[in-house]
């Protein structure tokens, strides 16, 4: 008995060692690694008091083991392109400050001479897309956070397959998680029919595990270099009121020629090189491109690597610019608090600050967690508008009525800062006027709506905004 006694306690001084080992270990992690204090408190705790799963938490999901070229693919071509989009307007143009910035954070130029067209959901974006593809003579380069195996994908999966059967170049990545962890049917089908796909981050192996939480949430479809569809429309029936879905869900997509199509490509191929190690270089992917209309535009991309926060960081700068406007739609809002607070302060110095969510999302969480800082932006004196179902996905920002920010980004901790977004700014009146016009029936959220919520109710609220990093 005496013998099984010390081994007892053996295994548990042994047991305590090695917590002391890693909760050290993960301590020295944090405070070399970790920017934000309230994140590296919060981690440091976890590992500590929680005995060996607080380390495992930390491994899985604190951790940031993505690592891409810090030099991207940059033809000569690229950074000569068009330097031209804000210096044409720096003498007169009060956002011009807001470009250059932009300019500093990405590295890439504002190309002047370029054409969109918004596409208003599946109903109106799946055909173009499609139409697209199936006149595609040299390349077509899809990459989709989600890409169902139903009645949309469907139509999408034979497009490509025929594209590639008559010797167009076709590349498709599909995120790992989003298009189906444990099985996507899109994935396997292209696979089997010989269509050169691939899986962002995805594998069963446990070592790779921590992958898990960093998504490619981008949404790109180019042709040929010479056309790109881009924003926040996945491919799936919930998309197309037409497939009579069940739960509608509606969003924004755009249709873009000219010099922009280079610079979403070499996005495009970068996420490519990073999964699969094939390089895109030829003409039939970067062929040289004429001017197609009056929009200035950037691409901005983010990620948890060298692009980290870049998105949240060009918000930000608009934030800060903004003179008369501000304004914001997006399915899911539960900011970093920075963003909180320019939004707050912006209206403070009488900027008109409007942000357009849904009633509901398919996210209940989201939902609770996020009226606590759409509060905070009520008492600052922003206005909040709900709008009412279907549910839109649409993510877009406008200063001003003349700059625009598009693409996949939700304003939310996950978009800015864990994954793999792309965004486009544009700068011209009219787009951002047709951008703007898109949210018209809402309806406001007051302070007096809020107070009405029983204290479970704001319990809850305040509980589920404590996931913030991780919704």
């Amino acid at each position: 008995m005496t013998s099984e006694s010390e081994l007892a306690l053996f295994l548990g001084e042994l047991a305590a060692l090695a917590h002391f080992v890693i909760a050290g270990a993960v301590t020295v992690h944090v405070l070399l690694h970790k920017r934000n204090v309230g994140a590296a408190v919060s981690w440091i705790g976890i590992a500590w008091l929680s005995p060996f799963l607080g380390a495992l938490l930390y491994v899985t999901m604190g951790i940031n083991r993505v690592k891409r070229r810090a030099q991207r693919l940059r033809r000569e071509r690229l950074s000569g392109a068009a330097g031209d989009g804000a210096s044409a307007r720096a003498a007169s143009d009060p956002l011009t400050p807001l470009e250059f910035a932009v300019g500093q954070l990405t590295g890439l130029p504002s190309t002047a001479g370029n054409r969109i067209e918004m596409l208003r959901s599946g109903d109106e974006a799946y055909p173009r897309m499609l139409a697209a593809i199936a006149a595609a003579q040299k390349s077509v380069g899809l990459v989709s956070y989600i890409f169902r195996a139903d009645q949309a994908g469907e139509a999408f999966r034979q497009a490509l397959i025929q594209a590639q059967r008559r010797g167009v170049e076709v590349r498709v990545l599909i995120d790992g998680v989003g298009g189906g962890y444990f099985w996507s049917g899109t994935y396997n089908h292209l696979h089997a029919a010989g269509v050169p796909v691939a899986r962002f981050l995805h594998s069963y192996l446990p070592w790779r595990m921590p992958f898990v939480n960093l998504r490619n949430h981008r949404k790109v479809l180019v042709v040929d270099g010479r056309l790109a569809f881009t924003g926040g429309l996945n491919i799936g029936a919930e998309n197309s009121r037409a497939d009579n879905p069940p739960f509608v869900v509606l969003d924004t997509h755009f249709q873009l020629e000219g010099p922009i199509v280079e610079q979403l490509t070499d996005a495009f191929a970068d996420d490519w090189l990073f999964t699969t190690g094939e390089e895109l270089l030829t003409e039939n992917w970067f062929p040289p491109l004429e001017k197609a209309g009056p929009v200035a535009a950037r691409v901005v991309t983010s990620g948890p690597d060298e692009d980290m926060e870049r998105i949240e960081f060009v918000a930000l700068q608009a934030i800060s610019c903004a003179r008369r406007s501000v304004r914001i739609m997006t399915p899911y809002f539960l900011p970093p608090e920075p963003l909180t607070t320019a939004l707050g302060l912006a209206a403070m110095r009488g900027v008109a600050v409007d942000v357009v969510v849904p009633e509901r999302s398919n996210h209940a969480i989201l939902d609770w967690a996020r009226t606590i800082p759409l509060r905070l932006l009520i008492e600052a004196g922003c206005r909040v508008w709900l709008m009412p179902p279907p549910f839109d996905h649409s993510k877009l920002m406008v200063i001003d009525e003349a700059w625009t920010l598009i693409g996949s980004a939700n304003w939310d901790t996950r978009s800015f800062r864990l994954n793999f977004e792309l965004n486009i700014e544009l700068h011209n009146p009219a787009f951002a006027a047709q951008v703007a016009a898109i949210a018209s029936s809402t309806q406001p959220l007051t302070l007096a709506e809020l107070d009405r919520d029983p204290l479970p109710i704001r319990l809850r609220n305040n509980a589920a905004r404590l996931l913030q990093p991780y919704l």
